[in-house]
Parts: C-alpha cells; sequence; structure tokens
C-alpha cells in the first residue's frame, strides 16, 4: 500500500514559521515599492522600440482610432496573427493616456504586479509567509520577467491568465478543512496559512473558465493546451478526477465559448478572400498555430534557439534566484528517494524495461519520418507513460481507486500541479520554434518553487547540513559570479577613459547579425569596447551593485540573518535593472526610429516640406515601424511585402502602399515630394539604386532618411513638379487593370 506522497513538506514548529518573517501589510509595501521603482519608472523611456513593439502598438491604435475591435490592421494591413486581448487592452490604454510609450506598456507592467500579487497570494495561502513574500520579490526581481516586459508582447498577461485558472483549478477542487487536517495527522506534512477562501468552489470554477477565455483570446490555443494538459495530468496523478463535477465542465464549457468564441467567429467572417484563397481561420489556427509548432510556418521569419541554449538560458532568465536550484534538486531528490522507500516496486519491475526504450526509438522515427511528429515528441510522450506505469505498479498492493500520488494539503497539490506546468511548456517550447521569452509562462511557476524550497532550506538550515551546502553554492556562485561581472565591466570602463561620450551608440556597435537578428537577444552580441562611452553611468552602477551585493547578502546568510540575505539578493537585482534600464534608454537611437519621425515632423512645423509629405520605408516594416507609430499615418513599404505584411497585403481591399524598386525609381524625384527612410541592413543597396539622386536630411545609428529634392528654406513649401498624381493615385492607376 502506498505509505507516503512524493511531495511532503516537513512540518515546522509554530514559533519558527512566525518569527522574522515580514508582515502581510510590510511586505505587499515592500513589493509595492519595488513595482514602482522597477517597472512603474521604467514606462516613461525609451520611446517605442522597431519591430514588435512599434507594430503591436499600430494594432492598438489602429484599434483605438477606428473601434474596429475585431480585425487588427497595422500600416493599413490585415494583420491576423496575434489574438486580440493585448491589443484591445492597448487600445482602452491609449484612449485614456494618449498614444505613447507610457500607454502601450501599462498594461503589461499591471500584469507583472498581479503576477507578484498572485504569487504572494497563492504561495501565502499554500505554504507560510515568508514564502509568499520570496514568490513575490523573485517574481518581480527576476531576469526574465524584467527583460521580456520591455516591449509589447502577451506573455506576461498570457502567465497572468494561466496561473489564475491554475489556482482556481485547486480552490474548486480544494478538500474541506477536517480533510487537510486528517492530511497534516498522517502525513507530518506543513499545513497552510488558515485564510478563509475569498470566494466559493463553484464561483473559483466559474473563474478558471472566464480566465481560461481570456488566455485564449490572449495568446490563442496553445493556452489551452498548457492549461489543459497539466490540468489532465494533475487529475490523473491525485485521483481528484472524481471530482470532476467540481469543475463544472459542461456550464463552464458555455461560459468559455460564450467570451471567446464571438471574436473567432467574428474574424472569421470578416477576413476571407486572402492568398490562395485563404482567410482567417487558415491563417490563424491552421499556420500560427499547428504550422508554427512544427516549424513550417509560412512566411518562415522566425529561429529557433538550439537546444542546450534553449535550456541553459533559463539559467539566466531566472537569474538570480536560479543560483537556488539546487536547494530545489536536492530537495525533490530527497522526496523522491522518500517514495521510494515508502512504495517499493514489485521485484520483476526491471523486467519489463528492457524492451521499451527499442520501440520509443522506432515508432518515434516513424512518426518523424511519415507525418513530420517532432521525435523530441514521441520521446516525451513514452517517458509520461512511463512515469504514470512505474507509478501504477508501485501501488499495485494499494486498495482500488487510491490515486497514483497521494496529495491532500493545498501545498502538496500546488507543488505538483506547477511542476507539471512548468514541465509541460518547457516541454513544448524546446519542440516547437521558439524565441527567448515564449516559456514566460512557466516563469511564475519555477519562481514559486524556487522560493518554496529556499524557504524550507532557510528553516532547516541549522540542522540540516545539505541545506547549508546547496544555500553556500549559491551564494559563492553568486559571489563569482558578481566579481567577474563587476571586474568586465571596469575593464570596459577603464579602456573606454579616454573617449568621448558617444550620444548615439550606435555608430560604435559592431553589428554582427548574430541569428540574422531572427532571436529577440541577437543585438546584445553587437557590444564593443568603444560603446562602453556611452554606458558609463550604467555600467559604473551595475559594476558597483554585483561587487557589494552579492558578498553582503553571503556574509548576511553566514550569520544566519536569512530574510536579510534574500532581500540583499533582490536589492541587488533590482540596482542591476536601474542600471539595464538606463543603459536600454541609451541604445534608444539604434533600437527605435522615434528620432527621424521627430525629424519629419519638425520640417513639416518648420515648413521646409508639405505637411503630410509621402514617406516611404526600404524593406520590411519592421525596420522602421516607429515611424509610422509616431507619425501617425501610413508609409509606404519598397520591397515590404514580407513578414508580418505578406498574407494581409494579398486581401482585395489592402491599401496600395507595396512599391517594388522599379517603382521607386519611377516615383522618385516626380510629382509630390517624397522622404525614404532607410534602416543600415539596406544603405549599400538603396545607395546602387537611386546614386547621387537623393538628399541626406537625417541619420543616426547607420539609418538614414533621404529626399530627392532638395529643401525649400524659404518658408513655403516647394511646389511639386508636374504631374500631380499622388503616390497612392499612382499605384492605385498601376494596380488597375
Amino acid at each position: 500500500m502506498m505509505k507516503d506522497t512524493l511531495l511532503e513538506t516537513i512540518a515546522e514548529p509554530e514559533a519558527t514559521l512566525a518569527t522574522c518573517n515580514p508582515r502581510r501589510s510590510t511586505a505587499l509595501l515592500v513589493l509595492a515599492g519595488l513595482w514602482l521603482i522597477i517597472f512603474f519608472a521604467a514606462l516613461f523611456s525609451p520611446p517605442l522600440l522597431d519591430d514588435a513593439d512599434a507594430t503591436h502598438a499600430n494594432a492598438a491604435r489602429h484599434m483605438a482610432l477606428s473601434g474596429d475591435l475585431v480585425t487588427l490592421r497595422v500600416n493599413g494591413i490585415r494583420y491576423l496573427e496575434k489574438a486580440p486581448l493585448p491589443y484591445w487592452l492597448g487600445a482602452l490604454s491609449f484612449r485614456l493616456f494618449g498614444f505613447n510609450t507610457f500607454a502601450a506598456h501599462l498594461p503589461q507592467a499591471i500584469g507583472v504586479f498581479l503576477l507578484a500579487l498572485l504569487g504572494y497570494h497563492w504561495a501565502f495561502r499554500a505554504f507560510n509567509a515568508r514564502a509568499a513574500f520570496y514568490t513575490g520579490l523573485a517574481t518581480l526581481t527576476t531576469v526574465g520577467v524584467f527583460l521580456f516586459t520591455r516591449y509589447y508582447i502577451p506573455e506576461v498577461l498570457l502567465s497572468l491568465f494561466l496561473c489564475i485558472a491554475l489556482y482556481c483549478l485547486l480552490q474548486s477542487l480544494l478538500p474541506s478543512v477536517d480533510a487537510e487536517k486528517r492530511a497534516v495527522i498522517s502525513t507530518g506534512a506543513q499545513r497552510s496559512v488558515e485564510t478563509p477562501a475569498f470566494l466559493s468552489p463553484t464561483a473559483y470554477a466559474y473563474v478558471m473558465w472566464t480566465v481560461l477565455a481570456l488566455a485564449v483570446l490572449t495568446k490563442g490555443l496553445v493556452a489551452l493546451i498548457f492549461f489543459s494538459g497539466a490540468a489532465i495530468l494533475y487529475l490523473a496523478l491525485s485521483g481528484e478526477y472524481k471530482n470532476w463535477r467540481s469543475l463544472k465542465p459542461f456550464t463552464g464549457i458555455l461560459l468559455f465559448l460564450l467570451i471567446a468564441a464571438p471574436w473567432h467567429i467574428l474574424a472569421g467572417l470578416r477576413n476571407t478572400g486572402g492568398m490562395n484563397g485563404h482567410g482567417f481561420f487558415w491563417f490563424y489556427f491552421i499556420n500560427e498555430h499547428f504550422l508554427r509548432f512544427l516549424g513550417r510556418r509560412y512566411p518562415m521569419d522566425y529561429n529557433k534557439l538550439p537546444s542546450s541554449l534553449f535550456w541553459s538560458l533559463h539559467l539566466v532568465w531566472l537569474f538570480p534566484w536560479s543560483l537556488f536550484c539546487g536547494t530545489l534538486i536536492h530537495q525533490a531528490y530527497t522526496a523522491f528517494q522518500r517514495y521510494r522507500a515508502s512504495n517499493p516496486a514489485p521485484i520483476n519491475e526491471a523486467r519489463t524495461f528492457y524492451w521499451q526504450p527499442y520501440a520509443v526509438v522506432v515508432v518515434g522515427l516513424i512518426l518523424q519520418n511519415a507525418l513530420k511528429i517532432p521525435y523530441l515528441f514521441t520521446v516525451f510522450a513514452a517517458l509520461v507513460l512511463f512515469l504514470l506505469h512505474g507509478l501504477r505498479r508501485r501501488q499495485s498492493n494499494s486498495p482500488p481507486g487510491t490515486p497514483l500520488l497521494r496529495v491532500s494539503t493545498l501545498a502538496q497539490r500546488s507543488t505538483l500541479l506547477l511542476t507539471l506546468f512548468a514541465t509541460l511548456v518547457l516541454m513544448f517550447f524546446s519542440l516547437s520554434t521558439n524565441q527567448e521569452y515564449y516559456t514566460f509562462p512557466a516563469y511564475l511557476a519555477i519562481i514559486f518553487l524556487l522560493a518554496v524550497s529556499l524557504t524550507h532550506a532557510e528553516q532547516t538550515f541549522p540542522f540540516d547540513p545539505a541545506s547549508r551546502r546547496w544555500i553556500t553554492v549559491a551564494h559563492a556562485t553568486f559571489t563569482v559570479l558578481g566579481v567577474a561581472i563587476a571586474v568586465t565591466l571596469i575593464y570596459g570602463l577603464w579602456s573606454s577613459r579616454h573617449l568621448p561620450f558617444v550620444p548615439d551608440i550606435g555608430d560604435v556597435l559592431a553589428h554582427r547579425g548574430v541569428g540574422n537578428y531572427t532571436l529577440s537577444m541577437s543585438g546584445i552580441f553587437d557590444l564593443t569596447g568603444p560603446s562602453f562611452a556611452a554606458l558609463r553611468l550604467p555600467a559604473a552602477l551595475a559594476a558597483v551593485a554585483f561587487l557589494t551585493g552579492p558578498a553582503i547578502a553571503w556574509f548576511l546568510r553566514s550569520q544566519r540573518r536569512h530574510l536579510a540575505s534574500t532581500v540583499t539578493v533582490a536589492l541587488t537585482a533590482t540596482t542591476f535593472f536601474i542600471a539595464a534600464h538606463i543603459a536600454f534608454a541609451r541604445f534608444a537611437p539604434m533600437l527605435s526610429s522615434r528620432s527621424f519621425a521627430d525629424t519629419i515632423q519638425q520640417l513639416e512645423a518648420n515648413r521646409s516640406i508639405a505637411p503630410d509629405t509621402e514617406v516611404l520605408l526600404y524593406g520590411d516594416q519592421s525596420y522602421g515601424s516607429s515611424i509610422a507609430f509616431y507619425l501617425g499615418r501610413q508609409v509606404y513599404l519598397v520591397n515590404g511585402r514580407s513578414s508580418s505584411m505578406l498574407f494581409g497585403g494579398t486581401f482585395p481591399d489592402a491599401p496600395p502602399i507595396f512599391l517594388t524598386s522599379q517603382d521607386l525609381l519611377t516615383v522618385w524625384g516626380h510629382g509630390d515630394r517624397k522622404l525614404l527612410f532607410v534602416p543600415m541592413e539596406k544603405r549599400e543597396i538603396v545607395d546602387q539604386l537611386l546614386g547621387n539622386k537623393k538628399d541626406l536630411l537625417f541619420e543616426s545609428s547607420g539609418k538614414a532618411l533621404f529626399t530627392d529634392r532638395p529643401l525649400d528654406n524659404s518658408g513655403k513649401p516647394k511646389d511639386p513638379d508636374p504631374p500631380t498624381l499622388s503616390l497612392n493615385q499612382r499605384l492605385t492607376r498601376q494596380d488597375t487593370p
């Protein structure tokens, strides 16, 4: 009979749990202060960045101005690859606060704060006040959460909705208080903090279906995959599938459809007749979901991290709290060993596992060659089946109906569910095409587990050598890394001490093009020694933080002042984030093209050029998407029928904004004045195409703004040369048979 649960926490004296913990009001005040310093203060700079940031802001801007809440449009072209909720929130923010960086990023910043509060509340109910404080603290001071909320992407909102849904899943299945007391007595497990539930189990079930619908409206069907996959595995392992009626599946699914289905139906009806007769349904569901997972999405404008980098970079994205992963792994291994000792397998278990690995290899290769299913997907599915089979064999002598894993307390149930969820997200994107931030939904789950393991290690620090050893390893690693980072920054500052300050850092970067800039962090490899001349203040601030913070935290830990030590780790990360944001703002001339929009508006204001002068962008719109946002009007694209503009540009009512190189030569220097924005990557091509038939108006970070005739500085716009057809009319006439 199965005697112990795999997921067990150590009972701790009430006095220990109650001492040296921040009061709830103090903890929430600290979390709010950190959020204001790290996230709210960063909302005002830098300006919107080119590529995804300004592209998504343009989609929200169109919604705010047009009132069309169904069809996303960027630069007048249908943008059908994204779910609408982040853009609804962005449109609302624009209507309230105007079209600016603050309004564009405010929903994400609020999402981070709510995510931290959710982690705090969940850990407080499941474990104790210190674990709750550490969960909120780590959520706000983790590199990945800071880094991947610098631009307009929906991952933080997806993470928030999915984690709320997971929490509500547990609350809707929550056993009675008497049952939890019996579990505590029988297993010696730590009982969760006794706080009354905010809602009834039925209300939690309906909230679960509601936020799950919002998650689908945030990121698409992948939200359903993550939640349902984790929920099904959890229900199967814990045996709580017997309480499936508590989840209100029939009325809940109806509520889910009432929220999620209308937009999908309207979007499908309003967007038909695109490329090859395809419309929204094919592009959004088949191309953006199924084919993207298989790496066959059209167009192929995404890259994929190598497996080694994909997994190892999570140590960076979860830094500095990933340093304590040793405590988590040790505690998980100890619990597993305890489970194995309490639930021995049948003697003949090993005999049944001779042929299975060979079967997995054969089936995996067949599916990969016949159906293009990734080989690792088959391996992952087989591992899940082996796990279930092994658990079932270990309880072969148990009474019928005994769950595979006995998880009775909220702490045990939370640990199991979040472990399954994080594993599913990580495995899914290890198989699919991915960007560095795709696994963001797993961050809170991993942070939660790390915070709980750190709390447990602190509680057992006086009498458990393993806890002391792994915490010491974490602080030693942090200190060595801190010194190495500080020395590197100091060397960069010293080597650039005689160089003048460079206001435009793009002029001194290497532009190495790692990953062809299809990975979100490709630009970090462009840093050079001379670039430190533009980064003296943030580099010095980061050097001081890394030189002193880790050492102070280690010293406090050695004095067994655990709370102060952990807070020092968070403050070190906070100081680094402040320095990183200052550096990020210094990169604005390279990452954003707002200065070009400002130049155009200034020329129009002083009447050097006519109002609403036609602006052309050479290449994909992502090269200068911030120009369209800050100008507030469409720009023409030369050889820009690509990437996000490709499918939407094939609809019959798409505006005639696409030009070829021959079209550019035809209209350049004729009719109304033209302005041409050229990204650094296209300068050589444009120089060969136009030669000397262009006048440079503005240049920054290798990007340039040209015009097709000299400026008239008399204060009056120069009269256009005949014929006087606008560029739009010319393109429309060319497209008319």
